[in-house]
């Protein structure tokens, strides 16, 4: 058992680290299973989901990320498993925001947009250096 304060404060935190990692863990293992059992698109999505998440959180190195997504893919592709063309999020948001949002921001692009183009110009040249010898 560390004796200095530091090391014991380290030790803490070494442990409550190491189970939220294996909690991680435990949920990128789950939803494989999950995967595995009943393939589609969703239980696809929810387990890359997790391991991105455990990429995000520095648990998983993103090369092992990333081969591990490439096999639940060929697995997803084996079982005949297709994405939809949008997600969950792009179907919850109702189309007529994204327009009228749109129509508003490039007016204020192009005012903002004019200002520096007009300060570039005012912009003087430094000096020469003098030499002295």
């Amino acid at each position: 058992m560390p004796i200095i304060k530091s090391a014991i404060k380290r030790a803490k935190q070494a442990l409550a680290h190491k189970e939220r990692n294996q909690a991680t863990k435990r949920d990128i293992k789950a939803a494989v299973k999950a995967f595995e059992a009943a393939p589609s698109a969703v239980t696809l999505s929810k387990a890359q989901s997790t391991i991105d998440v455990a990429v995000k959180k520095n648990i998983l190195e993103k090369r092992t990320a990333a081969r591990r997504k490439s096999a639940l893919s060929k697995k997803a592709k084996e079982a005949g498993v297709k994405l939809a063309a949008g997600t969950k999020k792009a179907a919850a948001k109702p189309a007529a925001k994204p327009v009228a949002k749109a129509a508003a921001k490039p007016a204020v692009k192009k005012a903002a947009a004019a200002k520096p183009a007009a300060k570039k110009a005012v912009a003087k040249k430094p000096a020469a250096k003098k030499t002295t010898k």
